[in-house]
């Protein structure tokens, strides 16, 4: 049965309402889009240990291919050069662990020992100065220790599980850092084969700023770590602290190289060490550990971070705390060089602008300086603007 033809009003209508041809297209591709997403989505949750450890081996590439470049550019092959500094690494991680461990394993024998005497010592100075009476306390702590002993036994199998699985994590990370490093210039070309010539250049300059900021972040770890073993020696010297140079040393590197957990990881051993002589020591050490950090973060990380990363100490801050909360103390560790390096790539593609005049541009002190240094010259200087009001003359 055939349909009459449309009139001229019903035949406009029927076209306004037929849905444009670019519709179907545009709905399958935004499904086509939210599919791939979704699927992308699902294998980072799936893959996440995957890329963190992905992360943390291109972070040590990047630390150790300065050092392979410079024994490659002496006549090493890649591959030696990249073998000889994990010797190197290795070896003084041995060295350390050695002296830190037989330390630790004397220092928790004498503990042990001077436990008792220590405690009823504790116990009596704070029932005599402040009447407060730890024997009920301590009577608790000795009822807990069997159920503490149980529960550490019964999750002996999980934290043996734990230990196995950070290890392979460590080697895994040593292994694909390896690659990144030893064949850094083959794995670039790769990256770059694929691209035009202007990504080429794009990615071996931010790649060439990766292992720069890299670096600079080790030198100032390494630089704050020096400070951190010295002040500690010194002072664990000079309260007569055993194995001064050697605690020192131990909370410099701890301190600066485990994030988050590493402040409070290094000064429990010297406060361990220091409570097996006197509480008071203890106390001592503990308080001047308190203050160096709080020294450190105010005073020597944002010089230290602002000179070799060019990052301004706010940007730092929030830099690790956001790291920290993406992923965990592997973000911790990674998030300044990263951050380090996108603002560093970024700022070379942004258009700067002359700046338009105002007193809120301006710090006045800077001002008044600049204008009584001009004024000693015999030079005629701008207007300064000042905190009353309007501008000096």
């Amino acid at each position: 049965m055939s349909h009459p033809p449309p009139g001229p009003g019903q035949g406009s209508t029927w076209l306004r309402e037929r849905p444009p041809r670019w519709l179907p297209r545009a709905v399958l591709w935004a499904v086509l889009v939210t599919f791939a997403l979704y699927a992308a989505w699902w294998a980072a949750i799936r893959l996440h240990d995957l890329l963190v450890i992905l992360l943390c081996a291109l972070f040590v590439g990047f630390a150790i291919e300065p050092g392979v470049n410079w024994l490659a550019r002496h006549g090493w092959h890649r591959g030696m050069a990249t073998a000889a500094i994990y010797l190197a690494l290795i070896v003084a991680v041995v060295v350390l662990v050695a002296a830190i461990g037989t330390l630790v394993v004397d220092q928790v024998v004498a503990l042990a020992r001077s436990l008792p005497s220590v405690v009823t010592s504790l116990a009596d100075s704070l029932d005599q100065q402040f009447h407060i009476d730890l024997q009920a306390e301590l009577d608790k702590l000795v009822g807990n220790l069997g159920s503490l002993s149980t529960t550490i036994a019964s999750n002996a199998l999980s934290i043996g599980a734990t230990v196995v699985s950070s290890i392979f994590n460590v080697f895994t990370v040593a292994l694909f850092a390896f690659y990144f490093a030893a064949e850094g210039p083959k794995f670039r070309r790769a990256v770059c084969s694929v691209l035009p010539p202007v990504r080429q250049h794009l990615v071996l300059e931010v790649w060439e700023t990766a292992i720069s900021k890299t670096a600079g972040y080790l030198y100032s770890r390494t630089l704050l770590a020096a400070a951190s073993a010295l002040a500690t020696g010194a002072f664990l010297a000079l309260i007569k602290i055993p194995n001064a140079l050697t605690l020192g040393i131990f909370v410099g590197i701890i301190s600066q190289f485990i994030p988050t957990i590493g402040t409070y990881i290094a000064g429990a051993l010297p406060v361990l060490v220091a409570l097996s002589i006197s509480p008071g020591k203890a106390l001592a050490v503990l308080a001047f550990v308190i203050a160096y950090q709080q020294f450190e973060n105010y005073f020597l990380t944002p010089p230290l971070s602002a000179r070799t990363m060019e990052l301004h100490p706010a940007v730092a801050f929030g830099a690790v705390i956001a790291g920290a909360a993406l992923l965990g103390a592997p973000g911790a560790l990674l998030a300044l060089p990263a951050v380090a390096t996108i603002q560093a790539t970024v700022s070379s593609y942004v258009q700067r602008h002359e700046l338009v005049e105002s007193e809120m541009l301006v710090t006045p002190v800077s001002a008044r300086r600049a204008a009584r240094e001009a004024s000693n010259s015999g030079a005629a200087g701008p207007p300064v603007p000042d905190l009353e009001g309007g501008p000096e003359t």
